[in-house]
């Protein structure tokens, strides 16, 4: 056998036992063990129940291996919770229920569903404008976390005035209250984690408590995420009463290029403000040094 060949297959072995040493090296570690009980909005789920036990052990799985969304997840939350948690305290609602949002929008204030939900809440646009926002063409509030997070407050109160299990408002959130009422009422059950429910809302439950196990130790699912993304104090917020012909001029005058203004107020969705009624609003000029 030529020598050449013999010296290109030693070569070829050695780069491959250095790459299975360093995939060893480097492997991701295992999902996180189901706990025997978890403590979810001040109230202690407990596991010992085998269908329990399983599906917390599903989502626990699918949060491990889903590495880049769950990793800028937790980085935009150093963005988001600061804004969201002072509002669900002003409004008596447990700091977990935050998750909600992680699962509905992946924390992305721009994030439309297929469905045409939008925003970090994902409100569709009839429950938006029952809850008191405004959205039409020229301006969405579903895109504004602050309103939106309000809106999303007065819906989690009225649930939980219903139901009394903040796992059963989870649930109503994804399937709507109708269904879960429905639920309840057919199966002679009080919460809906004794529910036969479709797929996707019996996982939402489970989904939203292994957000919460993710966000409060990363380090066990495998993620070491040294950074999370800041939100800076605002600049100046301007508060307006009358129409903005030229939002492009408007941030100009204000020393900010219409990206920087657009990326702080997605509320706008045209380049114009159109403010016949004179509402108020306030558009945040962002700080960009």
């Amino acid at each position: 056998m030529p020598k050449c060949y013999i010296c290109a297959m030693k070569r070829i072995t050695a780069i491959l036992t250095a790459i299975l040493s360093a995939s060893v090296l480097f492997a991701q570690p295992g999902p996180p063990g189901v706990p025997d009980s978890y403590v979810f909005a001040g109230q202690t789920v407990s596991f010992s129940r085998p269908d329990m036990y399983e599906r917390m052990d599903r989502e626990l799985i699918t949060f491990t291996y889903m590495h880049s969304t769950s990793t800028l997840m937790i980085k935009r939350s150093g963005k988001i919770f600061p804004i969201v948690e002072p509002i669900l305290k002003e409004y008596g609602i447990p700091d977990d229920i935050k998750y909600i949002m992680v699962i509905e929008s992946n924390l992305d204030p721009t994030s439309v569903s297929r469905a045409g939900a939008a925003g970090l809440w994902q409100f569709m646009q009839a429950t938006a404008r029952e809850k008191g926002l405004e959205v039409n063409a020229n301006v969405d509030e579903r895109y504004n976390t602050e309103k939106a997070t309000r809106a999303a407050c007065k819906y989690l109160k009225e649930a939980y005035a219903k139901y009394g299990d903040w796992l059963t408002v989870a649930a109503s959130y994804n399937a709507g209250q109708g269904g879960i009422s429905a639920g309840l009422k057919n199966q002679r059950q009080k919460k809906a984690t004794d529910l036969w429910l479709r797929e996707e809302t019996s996982r939402y439950m489970f989904r939203v408590m292994a957000a919460k196990m993710l966000f409060e130790n990363p380090e066990s699912f495998g993620f070491s995420v040294s950074e999370r993304y800041g939100d800076r104090r605002p600049k100046e917020v301007v508060t307006v009463t009358d129409e903005i012909p030229d939002l492009v001029q408007f941030a100009l005058d204000h020393g900010v290029s219409y990206a920087d203004l657009k990326r702080a107020n997605l509320w706008l969705r045209e380049t114009k403000l159109n403010n016949a009624s004179h509402r108020s609003y306030e558009i945040i000029i962002p700080d960009v040094r």
